[in-house]
């Protein structure tokens, strides 16, 4: 008699939405400035005072009264960035200054200093085209006192981080990104510097889930190799659930005896799901154990792999307070027809290029096999091939997830940005 899976065959759809409803963003901390690049912002971020806080000139020139129009002007002072000088512009008299500084009482414009000729104390106004107002920024030009600059869930990156600076903020509040605690389990698995003995592999999925885990800007937590040993592996899941967010393991998972991973953690928490209908990755498994996401991932390398790029990473997103965590889709064109059974959805890796009329065609990556890692190198997507269909042929469209940059066809020479 065959073994039976305890666990219910569910769509990918019904398994998306139950890892939804058991993760929520994490609670917010502070960090410095540098440290907050590409997490999110935990509460709205108001301006306590106006940018620039005061009448600043925006290009070197000369501080002057705009309706006095051309001619000499008698110089009375330098008035540069940083500081302010005690210089007043009357009927008459000009000063310099430079770009960034604070304009003189009096001011009512700024010419640049390419149309003017200076000398024995004095400056030529050469132009009399002087609007008021001209080449001064007005206090608050930039930002208002009080004005809303980055509202909670605003991802930080460069420009925001300095805005943060602009209006006075060293440290700020970010959702924290998860730790992730890692394990390969089995007997057959060896570090990648060991020689294998007959029956084993050097471990190939921890080295790769972890890298997944820091693209996804998460930080995982090495715990290493399990044997299958039901002490060992407890101990490993209970330091991974004390010092992680989130547990991720591989292998240990199927319906040998000694596929111990969900045993456990179904005696520690709940196993929300154990099989999904796609095609590589069929037992992936989602529990929740001490309110923590776990995740246990098929052995086969290109199974764990894109196991965690359908339910793992948007999970991880989700929990660091993003609001955008699914990968991009798009419809391609097939190059080749893709043999694929009607049973499952499957993911199969291509390399995605963008032609000239726009649409993405898809190449596949070979041999699809679950253990070929091969088949990932490389592939910046994965096609969507749903169930109910045997076979796509050439030319169709099927759906696209995007993993990664897509070339164009004419992006093998790279063209500069005009005027730069």
């Amino acid at each position: 008699m065959p073994v039976e899976s305890p666990y219910p065959m569910i769509a990918i759809e019904e398994a998306l939405e139950l890892i939804r409803r058991h993760t929520r963003p994490l609670p917010a901390v502070t960090v410095s400035l540098p440290e907050a690049l590409d997490h999110i912002l935990a509460e709205d971020i108001t301006a306590a005072e106006p940018m620039p806080p005061f009448a600043a000139a925006s290009v070197d020139g000369y501080a002057v009264i705009a309706a006095e129009g051309p001619g000499a002007r008698r110089l009375v002072g330098d008035q540069a960035a940083g500081y302010v000088d005690d210089i007043t512009i009357e009927p008459g008299t000009a000063a310099r200054v430079t770009t960034g500084a604070p304009v003189p009482p009096g001011t009512t414009a700024v010419v640049m200093v390419e149309l003017t000729e200076a000398g024995n104390g004095h400056v030529e106004i050469l132009t009399a085209d002087i609007p008021e107002g001209a080449n001064i920024r007005p206090v608050g030009q930039d930002i208002e006192a009080g004005q809303l600059v980055l509202p909670k869930g605003k991802l930080l990156g460069p420009a925001e981080l300095g805005l943060l600076g602009t209006v006075g903020r060293a440290t700020v509040p970010v959702i924290r990104r998860p730790v992730v605690a890692v394990m390969s389990t089995g007997d057959e698995i060896v570090e990648p510097n060991e020689p294998p003995a007959p029956g084993q592999i050097r471990d190939a999925n921890r080295f790769a889930l972890m890298s997944a885990v820091l693209q996804a800007g998460c930080a995982p937590l090495d715990l290493g190799i399990v044997r299958d040993k039901a002490g060992q592996l407890e101990e490993t899941i209970e330091r991974g659930l004390a010092e992680a967010d989130v547990l991720l393991t591989s292998g240990g998972v199927s319906m040998g005896q000694l596929d111990l991973v969900k045993p456990y953690l179904a005696s520690r928490g709940t196993v929300h799901f154990g099989r999904v209908n796609t095609k590589p990755g069929k037992p992936v498994t989602f529990a929740v154990v001490d309110g923590k996401p776990c995740f246990a991932m098929p052995g086969f390398p290109v199974s764990a792999l894109v196991s965690f790029e359908v339910f793992v990473r948007p999970a991880l997103l989700r929990m660091a307070g993003h609001t955008h965590i699914y990968r991009q889709r798009e419809l391609a064109v097939l190059a080749q027809d893709l043999e694929h059974s009607a049973a499952r959805t499957e993911f199969q890796r291509v390399v995605l290029r963008r032609e000239k009329d726009g649409l993405l065609l898809a190449s596949t990556t070979g041999f699809q096999g679950s253990g070929r890692l091969l088949s990932m190198s490389g592939a910046n997507g994965l096609v969507i091939l749903p169930r109910g269909q045997d076979t796509y042929r050439a030319g169709e469209k099927v759906e696209a997830l995007l993993l990664g940059p897509v070339e164009t066809e004419s992006s093998s020479e790279s063209t500069p940005i005009q005027g730069v």
